[in-house]
């Protein structure tokens, strides 16, 4: 059993980090093919996988690596770094995948990660908010339910999703295999239209309790002190880095348009303006790096000293997150400001700007988060806890 103890910091991240670098030419060449099929090509998804980025969030109890908090936001960045639409999926798959792992008891984990270290392990997609119905019966669930932006389910080989369960109203998250639910191959979007975002459903299908776990839980059956984060503030961990990654590739390829009008008629990059423009982009962008690194060093402290994050901690986590999400988004707003035609024309920055845009949407960014988390630090609830999003 795991959960209490140190934190594992893992020796491979730099051999991930180089693998994932080794695949940007080519993901740079495949993001118009990846675009118009609406999923990453299956080479390309491999290549990724081969890389052992999924493989950095399960536990090293079941032949993973089991990155640290800042070593998984570190993989997010580097592979949203050369292709958003690859990081989204890959940190999608990551999180669900290395959760399940976590929080599955041991007959049905054992079943689904059989041979992590040489790559038989199952890989989940799914979506964690507006439960589906679960009808107890003997043994498990009758499940029924309509789920959404299923980021990564091309790749997916069983499905992640929230139930509730009829009579206690316990919310549950389930693993089965993807075969049984109805994909609805809806996802008609401007960016992100690679990440394969589809909806899914089903209709009373039987799923064994041993397949589920409670969603809130912060104990887990396999692996480290990392998995006491639970499932919400795991999947934090997974945006920051993405945004991270798209903020920092927007600002270089500016910086490239710019090398190349520099010195020309009326060029719009050689005025001042641009110059301090860019300067607060990037003062923008580094401190708010700077400033989840502090916030996550700081809950690594506690993980590494066998507790859980406390309700300042928990908020901190989620108030990056909005942070970072927003000022990437500002960031992005510059770039398309000066970068000029090179914004609009089929291009990385027409792309990631279009990834940006949705990305920013994402519910772990909302609004309503942001007003929770005003909520605590405030002290207008300081005797409220975070249940998912949601401050009660």
């Amino acid at each position: 059993m795991g959960g209490k103890g140190r934190l594992h910091v893992s020796a491979e991240l730099a051999g991930v980090l180089e693998r994932i670098d080794a695949l940007g030419g080519m993901l740079d060449e495949r993001a118009d093919a990846a675009e118009e099929l609406g999923k990453l090509p299956d080479g390309t998804a491999r290549a990724l996988l081969d890389t052992g980025i999924v493989r950095a969030e399960l536990p090293l109890s079941l032949g993973g690596y089991e990155f640290a908090p800042r070593q998984l936001i570190e993989t997010a960045e580097r592979a949203s770094y050369h292709d958003a639409s690859a990081g989204w999926t890959m940190f999608a798959l990551q999180t669900m995948t290395g959760t399940t792992a976590a929080y599955l008891a041991g007959d049905a984990a054992a079943e689904l990660f059989p041979d992590v270290p040489n790559g038989k392990y199952a890989l989940l997609s799914g979506h964690g908010t507006r439960p589906g119905r679960a009808v107890p019966v003997e043994g498990g669930y009758r499940v029924s339910g309509q789920w959404q932006f299923a980021s990564g389910m091309a790749h997916a080989t069983h499905i992640h999703s929230a139930i509730q369960v009829e009579g206690t109203d316990e919310v549950r998250v389930l693993a089965m295999p993807k075969s049984q639910v109805t994909l609805d191959g809806n996802w008609d979007v401007l960016g992100l239209r690679a990440t394969h975002s589809i909806d899914y459903h089903c209709t009373d299908v039987y799923v064994p309790h041993e397949y589920t776990y409670v969603a809130t839980t912060d104990t887990p059956v396999n692996g480290g002190a990392v998995y006491r984060l639970g499932l919400v503030n795991m999947s934090a961990i997974g945006h920051t880095g993405w945004a991270l990654g798209v903020g920092r590739r927007l600002l270089d390829e500016m910086k490239r348009v710019a090398a190349a009008r520099s010195g020309s008629r009326g060029a719009a990059v050689d005025t001042s303006q641009f110059h301090a423009e860019y300067a607060t982009a990037e003062a923008r962008l580094r401190a708010a790096r700077a400033w989840a690194n502090d916030v996550w060093q700081d809950v690594e402290e506690t993980l590494d000293q066998g507790e859980l994050p406390s309700t300042e901690q928990d908020t901190l986590i989620r108030l990056v997150l909005n942070h970072t999400t927003s000022t990437v988004f500002e960031v992005g707003r510059t770039v398309h400001r000066w970068a000029g035609s090179a914004a609009i024309r089929r291009g990385p920055i027409d792309r990631f700007l279009r990834d940006l845009g949705t990305g920013t949407q994402h519910i772990t960014s909302s609004p309503v988060v942001l007003q929770n988390c005003g909520k605590w630090l405030s002290g207008a609830q300081p005797d409220a806890r975070w249940t998912f999003l949601d401050l009660t």
